[in-house]
């Protein structure tokens, strides 16, 4: 019993433990369903893709990630291609179906009103097709991108721009929300680097094939042949076939695909493939991952199951967005939770609409948030949500080549073109857009070389080039009548260089010169007018020796001038030879004389004060001495100095100031044969304001712009001559101001230098140039082959096939051996040409007398030390400058050595009045230094008292002599004794 008891407890027991393990099971099984809507257009490809795209990624997603409690519920509606059926079907689906969020719709113009709906529900809805910018300007929080915008590719369509240096295009895009949106982000762009938009074609959606065809006439009748297409199938295959069958994918055209048709290139039919062959196409980049591939391939078989009648079935980037579309929502539904999926009602009225009856999610503002800060990893790469829509990393570059589309290239935001995208590129911050970086492109027809975007229009035969006809100068150009046959010729140098720049072209130009002309052979206006023309369109072009001036610009845009630039004056030149009886002046100018006179004074000077104490030549009375300085200094001009230079400090002065002297006289003696041999060429005028002060004639060549530079001068418009030719420039010039004629003439540089070459012992250009642009070939305005021609011109006028033409006709009409610039006398030798040798003469000169003055006051420092005052110091120190230095190996007696010593000299000898004087007895048999001694008698000698003392010349101290042997009496030099020890006049006499 006890046995059966237990038995029965256990399985008791055991029951209700696997009836709580099988509810514990079934509470996990348990998931919370939240409605979601799909809008989308059943019958469209890209709608057939979400369908498929959509309901595989939340399979994919949970079978992933078993464990959420969530379940997204789709909820399908049919758009069918209608704004109308759009909001419609957004309506019930919020209304009837209470769903969390729409993914939808398919197309721009449906998102504009989904939109409105969503941000009234608070429910968020989620498109991954609608990519126009004019949905960003309506900043509605609720509307998530999940794709790029539309404006996004533009910077990378410029990239290609810049690359291949294209400055014009042509816009194609659909007419509605789509295509209107890029229009004005693509413009701006444009025009940001100097592109002009010719022309904007807007083709209707429902356009049919007469109409596109009509409008591609009229684009094959403009000259450019860059056009960017921005629109989607159907009208993107109906447009390249019908552009094919009337001859615009042939050679010379480019065509650019923006990312709507590029994406769904896989989806055309190979017929349309086969008439789009050349066009290139943006669109973004997708990584290549096995798991891309991988759902590529179970994609393809789940497609073909749902439409098998469907031929083309390619997996495109509409997709891949539409399926990570669904997994972000996924992913923030299950952050949100499913804690309340209710909708609040609002008050409903008997004369309440459908649209006031829609109730308010409550986990609308919460789900919006999550989705904002989902971010992963997706098929179509990184996924995440910035400023409501996603950001692009990088566009590739594709073009139509075979049966399909060919990588050539990529623009990343940081790096712009580059050829691969890798780990290299990605840390690199340099921003390219050179065309090397594109791989090989085949362009429509198949040429060899890159289309430069535009070719002369179809309908037009020739350009019109019109020339002006003038009566002079015709060097420049030169257009004559034929009377039999009223056929005209053009020549001239203006004309062969445009013939041989539009020759240099890569490709053919016809034209034809017409004059600017009356029948009967008269100038029809000036060169004004001549450009006005062209901005009436009546000229395609101008040649001639136009100036580019600023005014002009505004009419016509002109190339790069061909010839030297600028205006000058030409004025008369006179001979001033033998005109002055002081031209030996004029080699110098005169602060150069000045300078020369005074550094020669000083440098006499130097020498004086250096030289007067040890020097007998620097010596004497006053008058002398001051003749001396004059007379030394202005010799050395001619080296015919006399004086003996003693003095080391004195000599490393003259070694300087000989090189300058020598410098200075070979300069002037070269200045003056010059004056005095060459024929002294001079202008009559070198000043515009000399001209204006005394109201002279001037003259300027009739219809040229001088005419508004001289009265922006301030001339005195009566006081104007105009002249045709330089045959009658001639004439004006050499009648003068007062005989009717000109005392100068303003014209351009090029005139002014053939005027020159064939009176060049007559007139000359005087300084200064005014700066202006030279000559241009002017073209309307916009016209790219402005870009064409400049670079032609660069390339002729470096070249040695200009220096030709001018030979041609400049070469052979000068009457002159050399430059007209060799005739003319140069500038006076001024200061500035020796101020450094000026500057090292004086810094020497300087530097050594402050040396000498500073030695003497050291020997004489006992004066300068003492007690007495200043007066008397200088007095005493004035009085010993202008005595001997007897201590200077100069004023020693021949032979006897030299000790420096400042010790009293004795005399040696006798009671003999003629003994000998000096240390040694063989003194008398020296010759004297000329220039310190004289052959004199002992009685020069001034002798006193019985001790043999005699005094110096300035009666300075005494000297003692002591008998020490008998001499004849003998001729001796004359000596001056002094004695330099006047403070030791106490000491006895020394005998020997």
């Amino acid at each position: 019993m006890r046995n059966d008891l237990a038995q029965q407890g256990f399985s008791l027991f055991f029951l209700s433990l696997w009836v709580l393990f099988v509810e514990m099971g079934m509470a996990q099984n348990t998931t919370i369903p939240v409605n979601v809507g799909v809008v989308l257009d059943f019958d469209t490809s890209s709608g057939k893709m979400g369908l498929s795209c959509i309901p595989m990624a939340l399979s994919d997603f949970y079978a992933s990630h078993g464990n959420y409690k969530t379940r997204l519920v789709l909820k399908t509606r049919d758009s069918r291609r209608d704004v109308v059926g759009a909001a419609a079907a957004a309506l019930d689906l919020i209304q009837n179906e209470e769903v969390q969020a729409i993914i939808g719709p398919g197309s721009s113009m449906q998102a504009n009103f989904l939109i409105g709906l969503g941000e009234k529900a608070q429910v968020p809805i989620i498109s991954f097709s609608a990519s126009s910018p004019s949905l960003s300007s309506l900043r509605s929080q609720y509307f998530i991108r999940a794709t790029l915008n539309d404006s996004a590719q533009v910077p990378a369509i410029i990239a290609i721009f810049q690359a291949f240096e294209w400055r014009e295009a042509v816009l194609i895009y659909v007419d509605n929300e789509y295509g209107d949106g890029i229009i004005p982000y693509m413009t701006d762009a444009l025009q940001g680097i100097d592109v002009r938009v010719t022309y904007r074609s807007v083709i209707s959606p429902s356009a049919t094939d007469d109409q596109i065809g009509e409008e591609l006439y009229k684009l094959m009748t403009m000259q450019t042949r860059v056009f960017i297409v921005h629109m989607v199938t159907p009208l993107g295959s109906r447009f390249f076939t019908k552009a094919d069958e009337i001859g615009m994918m042939e050679e010379g055209y480019v065509w650019i695909l923006t990312d709507g048709l590029t994406d769904l290139l896989s989806t055309l039919d190979p017929l349309v493939i086969d008439s789009m062959q050349g066009v290139l196409g943006i669109k973004p980049h997708v990584p290549r991952t096995k798991e891309l591939e991988n759902f590529r391939v179970r994609w393809k078989r789940k497609f073909q199951q749902d439409h098998p009648k469907d031929e083309t079935s390619e997996l495109n980037i509409f997709g891949l967005w539409a399926y990570d579309a669904a997994s972000a929502l996924a992913m923030a539904v299950e952050k949100v939770g499913a804690t309340n999926l209710s909708f609040q009602k609002t008050n409903i009225s008997s004369n309440s609409t459908d649209l006031d009856t829609i109730g308010v999610s409550q986990i609308g503002p919460k789900l919006l948030q999550s989705l904002l800060s989902t971010k992963f990893i997706g098929l179509s790469g990184d996924f995440q949500i910035f400023d409501g829509q996603l950001h692009p990393t990088a566009f590739q570059i594709v073009n139509v080549i075979g049966k399909g589309e060919r990588g050539i290239g990529f623009w990343t935001p940081k790096n712009g073109i580059i050829r691969r995208l890798n780990f290299t590129n990605a840390t690199s911050n340099t921003y390219s857009t050179s065309k090397d970086n594109l791989g090989a492109i085949v362009w429509p027809g198949e040429p060899t070389y890159f289309p430069k975007g535009w070719v002369l229009p179809v309908n037009e035969k020739k350009l019109k080039i019109g020339v002006p006809v003038k009566d002079g100068f015709s060097e420049f150009v030169k257009v004559t009548w034929d009377p039999n046959t009223n056929a005209t010729k053009v020549t001239g140098y203006c004309i062969d260089v445009f013939d041989a720049v539009m020759g240099s072209l890569p490709y053919a130009v016809p034209y034809e010169y017409i004059p600017f002309g009356t029948p009967d052979g008269k100038p029809a206006g000036n060169y004004n007018d001549l450009l006005y023309q062209v901005f009436l369109k009546k000229y395609d072009a101008v040649v001639g020796d136009i100036t580019i001036v600023a005014n002009r610009s505004n009419y016509v845009d002109f190339t790069l001038p061909y010839t030297e630039s600028g205006v000058s004056m030409i004025v008369p030149i006179k001979d001033n030879k033998s005109k002055s009886a002081w031209i030996f002046l004029k080699p110098l100018t005169w602060d150069l004389w000045v300078t020369s006179a005074c550094f020669f004074v000083f440098i006499g000077f130097v020498i004086w004060v250096l030289e007067h104490r040890i020097n007998e030549d620097f010596r004497g009375p006053p008058s002398h001495q001051a003749g001396t300085i004059f007379w030394f200094s202005f010799s050395t001009m001619v080296f015919a100095q006399k004086e003996r230079i003693v003095s080391n400090l004195s000599r490393f002065v003259m070694i300087i100031w000989f090189f300058v002297v020598l410098i200075l006289t070979q300069s002037y003696t070269a200045s003056l044969t010059s004056m005095l041999t060459v024929q002294q060429l001079q202008p009559t005028v070198t000043d515009i304001k000399e001209l204006r002060a005394k109201g002279e004639y001037v003259g300027y060549q009739q219809g040229s712009f001088v005419l508004g530079f001289l009265k922006r001068m301030n001339f005195d418009e009566s006081k104007f001559r105009i002249y045709n030719s330089s045959e009658e420039l001639a004439e004006l010039l050499s009648k003068g101001s007062r005989n009717g004629g000109i005392v100068a003439a303003f014209d351009e540089i090029p005139y002014m230098k053939l005027f020159i070459a064939q009176h060049c012992s007559k007139y000359t250009m005087v300084q200064p140039t005014y700066k202006f642009d030279g000559f241009g070939f002017a073209f309307p305005r916009g016209s790219p082959l402005v870009q064409d021609v400049s670079r032609a011109v660069l390339n002729v006028t470096e070249g040695d096939e200009m220096v030709k033409i001018e030979k041609e006709w400049f070469g052979k009409k000068t009457s002159c051996s050399d430059d007209n610039g060799s005739s003319i006398s140069s500038n006076n030798i001024s200061l500035d040409s020796f101020l450094g040798l000026f500057l090292i003469a004086g810094v020497t000169s300087s530097l050594a007398l402050i040396i000498g003055i500073a030695m003497f006051l050291h020997k004489h420092r006992v004066v300068v030390m003492g007690e007495d005052s200043v007066s008397t110091k200088i007095k005493t120190m004035a009085t010993r400058f202008d005595q001997k230095d007897l201590s200077s190996h100069t004023f020693r007696i021949p032979d006897q050595p030299y000790s420096g010593s400042t010790e009293t000299m004795a005399a040696v000898g006798s009671t003999d009045p003629m003994a000998a004087v000096g240390a040694s007895p063989s003194v008398t048999n020296c010759s004297p230094r000329p220039s310190t001694f004289s052959n004199q008698t002992i009685n020069d000698f001034s002798l006193s008292g019985e001790q043999g003392t005699f005094s110096s010349e300035h009666g300075g101290g005494q000297s003692s002599t002591t008998p020490s042997r008998q001499s004849s009496p003998v001729i001796v030099p004359a000596v001056e004794l002094v004695d330099l020890n006047q403070e030791r006049k106490s000491k006895p006499p020394t005998s020997h």
